[in-house]
């Protein structure tokens, strides 16, 4: 695990030891993705600029030192990630005529790449991976990134030059850097508490979407597109056209022995190894994998609350206990929570408001002081439809479908004429149930579901923040995404596939993906998903639903080989979240405080990026307790931190 950086200035006029000392300070900036060893190359005469920071994991001797060149000089390359199948790559290399000096992945990637091209080494690599190549003979620049996306990737043009990092905080320090806010990224953060692939907050910069590489010839080339070597479209076409045939228990084996394989190929490390470990079925299977393939007690982690609601921490130690781990805990208090809150726009980078954040960093901090990598059950909901929106949506649009849209149109419009205060006496009037939202709430929501078209529409309402963005942030229009644009193929399939496809070609790779690696990162832990192997992924997508969802129940053939290792009765429980209580510490202490500054009218209105009464008015009403606007003011204050930092 590592960072890398670079740059390709096509201006022809900087030094050697300007290019070294540029380079080698934005490698800097990524100190905590590789404090273990750095590396500079450039080539004054092409202006191509390349820096490292290494997290040693495999083969930590020099030989591991990048960046690295190919045996015949032609490739140069900085990676950052894990080639997971490079033992079955370097035997196969070996056999015709290739010669390694040392054991690591990267030098086998090399000899991939001059075997096979780009395209067809991308194409063998079972991993997690972004790298820039740069070819000394076709004078070529390539950036790739792994499948699934969990390894991050800049790039973008600054004048007469090309950046690129792991991070944003690497391209800031170029002095030819000129940052301005895209308004319209903003909207889409506002809306999904993230900025989905290609776009980023800064214009002219983006993200390298996951699947794909980019390659660059010259400056005329500052409009050449990313090109697909896999995506999750194709994996579903290919999925739905050849089903998987066998039976019930032939699919448990199937998934059973491709989990065990994945799980035993991340478990390839020279320095210590544990897991997360929240007593759920994701994290839980991936430990009983891995401590069935151990000799030693596998190390594992988990978070714990002192709020009952939000502890998961007793159902991961049951779990850790039965299959005899070296389990660690930690009960954090909410102050220790609440501390992560001011180191949160440094660590992400981007604005990023998944306040699932804080309880990621903080047991990730935990991990560190006892291993190097940690495995995560990241992808299990994804692809095997387990979360609960997806259950959700499809009673809801059940409900709704059958009434003409003039009446729930009506409908809508009845709802939003009584007042938040009228909804919330009746719900108490009634003792009606409210579970996650506010009453008043509640009925803002339902207001906005009854006036969809089409089920799809359904989902990209379930998974707003705000409904309309473009009307908050001033001066934006917000872009179109597989959300709010999905092609006509993804319409054709039932709507549970259609918001798990969604879900796992952006919110995974641009959310929780994200989320995991600043997490992580940032106290130099690297963190591997054996789910998403893209072997296991392929394979998810060719069961029938059927075998993912029985009885309003998701993740069905998952669970069944979870309980060829844990009793069933440790497992089945109420699905909880990895999340705090945002809701309870806006309204109080110091976190109150915090956020009273940052939405103060006249800042709002002298920075000039959200409409300051529509945000002001928000604030007001969740301190009045009239409505939980938590997800939505989050956004907004994870903008506010961010801004604050720049």
């Amino acid at each position: 695990m590592c960072g890398i950086v670079g740059f390709w200035d096509f201006s022809t006029t900087q030094t050697s030891d300007w290019l070294s000392k540029t380079v080698g300070t934005m490698a800097d900036t990524l100190t905590h993705r590789g404090p273990d060893d750095e590396g500079i190359w450039v080539n004054e005469q092409a202006g191509i600029a390349l820096g490292h920071r290494r997290l040693a994991i495999v083969d930590l001797s020099p030989e591991g030192h990048q960046p690295m060149f190919s045996a015949d000089g032609r490739f140069a390359i900085v990676f950052n990630g894990e080639i997971y199948n490079f033992p079955v790559l370097r035997r196969h290399l070996e056999q015709v005529g290739y010669h390694f000096r040392g054991h690591s992945d990267t030098e086998v990637m090399l000899a991939g790449f001059q075997e096979w091209g780009v395209r067809g080494a991308l194409e063998r690599f079972v991993g997690m991976f972004a790298f820039a190549l740069w070819d000394r003979q076709e004078r070529k620049l390539h950036l790739g990134r792994d499948r699934m996306g969990e390894k991050p990737l800049y790039y973008g043009w600054m004048g007469k030059t090309l950046l690129f990092a792991s991070e944003l905080k690497a391209l800031k320090i170029h002095p030819h850097w000129q940052g301005e806010v895209d308004r319209d990224a903003l909207a889409l953060m506002l809306r999904h508490n993230y900025i989905p692939a290609p776009y980023c907050i800064y214009k002219g910069i983006y993200k390298l979407p996951p699947g794909t590489f980019l390659t660059l010839r010259t400056e005329n080339d500052r409009t050449v597109k990313p090109i697909a070597y896999w995506s999750v479209r194709s994996c579903i076409t290919q999925g739905l056209a050849q089903p998987f045939s066998g039976d019930e228990t032939a699919a448990i084996d199937r998934l059973d022995s491709l989990l065990r394989n994945s799980v035993h190929q991340q478990m390839v490390a020279d320095v210590p190894l544990g897991a997360f470990l929240s007593g759920g079925v994701d994290s839980s299977t991936i430990v009983a994998l891995m401590q069935s393939q151990s000799a030693l007690p596998v190390r594992t982690f988990t978070i714990g609350f002192h709020e009952e609601a939000y502890n998961e921490a007793p159902y991961g130690k049951a779990i850790a206990e039965h299959l005899g781990c070296d389990h660690t805990e930690l009960h954090v208090t909410p102050a220790e929570c609440m501390g992560v809150i001011p180191k949160l726009a440094t660590l992400y980078d981007e604005p990023f408001a998944d306040s699932s954040q804080i309880p990621t960093f903080l047991v990730a901090q935990l991990a560190r002081q006892s291993v190097t990598v940690s495995l995560s059950g990241d992808g299990g909901d994804e692809l095997f439809g387990g979360y609960d929106q997806y259950f959700w949506g499809d009673r809801i649009w059940n409900a709704i479908a059958p009434v003409p849209p003039p009446l729930r149109q009506f409908a809508a419009l009845l709802i939003r004429t009584l007042p938040p205060t009228a909804w919330n006496i009746l719900f108490r009037t009634f003792n009606l149930p409210s579970k996650y939202f506010s009453p008043a709430e509640n009925m803002q929501r339902l207001a906005s579901v009854l006036k969809v078209q089409q089920p799809i529409a359904l989902f990209h309402t379930l998974a707003s923040q705000w409904p309309d963005p473009s009307q908050v942030v001033l001066g934006a229009t917000e872009p179109l995404t597989l959300y709010s644009d999905p092609q006509q193929w993804v319409q054709e399939m039932e709507l549970f596939q259609q918001m798990m496809y969604l879900d796992s070609a952006t919110e995974l790779p641009d959310d929780i993906l994200v989320k995991v690696d600043r997490a992580t990162m940032g106290v130099s832990l690297e963190s591997r998903a054996p789910l998403l192997d893209h072997r296991v992924v392929e394979f998810a997508w060719s069961l029938p639903l059927a075998l993912k969802k029985r009885e309003q129940q998701g993740k069905w053939v998952l669970r069944q080989v979870l309980y060829r290792y844990v009793p069933q009765a440790l497992i089945e429980r109420p699905k909880m979240g990895f999340s705090v209580p945002v809701e309870q510490w806006l309204r109080s202490g110091e976190v109150r405080d915090w956020a009273e500054a940052l939405l103060d009218e006249r800042r709002l209105h002298q920075e000039g990026f959200f409409d300051s009464q529509i945000v002001r008015q928000k604030w007001i009403e969740h301190l009045k307790g009239t409505f939980n606007w938590k997800s939505h003011l989050w956004t907004v204050l994870m903008f506010q931190a961010w801004l604050e930092a720049q």
